[in-house]
């Protein structure tokens, strides 16, 4: 696959770059390369991501971060299967367990929600951080909706987590999975409390919870040119164009009237 000129593979993580260096220079360029195309492209074009994954994978799939990013790129496709046996693979290599709420969150994308709640229970979350730690917690909750336990997981998000009033990366996150399996169980008035402090937690535009919040507010939102291509098809242009009243007529002043004989 064409690599762009300005990739050069120096934008890896020094942690990547490092992993690279038991392979041969000029090799270890191209799969650098492929890793910075998988993660320029992994949001807007997953499936352009996959296929450089899939090129870095063949290069060397001896790199546990080439494992790593395949199962990224497959998990943005859906694809659960390849993604967990990729991530299964980056986790024999390293010993690593920072992909267990990833690999959990397959097993809910592969239809085992029960599975993915054994992982949540198990000793492998304990040696996650915190950041990992909220995610397994998400993930949790996420295969609880999927069995329809809908009180289970709005009691699996009550944490000091989301009790806390400081913003950490994923406090956006964890208020709009609170807000919406309020929202699924009924209860709305609460449910708006937390999409709006979803609101104010999401810095970057990372959930919609600005568009729920209006929703539950009842707001609509008017397309500006879908507006101004109604008024156009109405008549209402700027020039009054098609008008019959003639340039030299005074507002007050009526023309003599004449039946249309073409009128119904």
């Amino acid at each position: 696959m064409p690599i762009p000129e300005d990739v050069t593979g120096d934008e890896i993580d020094k942690d990547v770059r490092q992993e690279l260096q038991s392979l041969p220079k000029t090799l270890a360029e191209d799969v650098a390369k492929n890793l910075v195309m998988v993660a320029r492209l992994i949001d807007e074009d997953p499936e352009g991501a996959y296929g450089y994954s899939r090129v870095a994978l063949r290069l060397a799939s001896r790199v546990a971060a080439v494992r790593e990013a395949a199962g990224f790129a497959a998990y943005a496709n859906q694809k659960y299967s390849e993604a967990l046996s990729e991530f299964r693979a980056a986790r024999r290599m390293t010993g690593n367990v920072e992909l267990w709420p990833v690999m959990a969150d397959c097993e809910r994308g592969l239809g085992r929600p029960e599975k993915a709640l054994d992982m949540a229970g198990a000793p492998e979350v304990h040696k996650l951080d915190k950041a990992g730690q909220v995610e397994m917690r998400l993930v949790a909750a996420g295969a609880r909706r999927d069995m329809d336990q809908l009180d289970a997981a709005i009691v699996t998000l009550q944490s000091p987590e989301l009790a806390s009033n400081s913003v950490q990366p994923w406090t956006a996150r964890l208020r709009y999975a609170y807000a919406d399996a309020l929202l699924a169980a009924g209860r709305e008035s609460e449910a708006r409390e937390w999409f709006a402090k979803a609101v104010e937690a999401d810095r970057d535009g990372g959930t919609d919870a600005s568009d729920r919040l209006a929703e539950l507010d009842g707001v609509e939102f008017v397309d500006a040119l879908d507006e101004s291509d109604s008024a156009t098809d109405q008549g209402d242009r700027p020039d009054d164009e098609g008008r019959d009243e003639k340039p030299d007529e005074k507002p007050d002043e009526k023309p003599d009237e004449k039946p249309d004989e073409n009128k119904d």
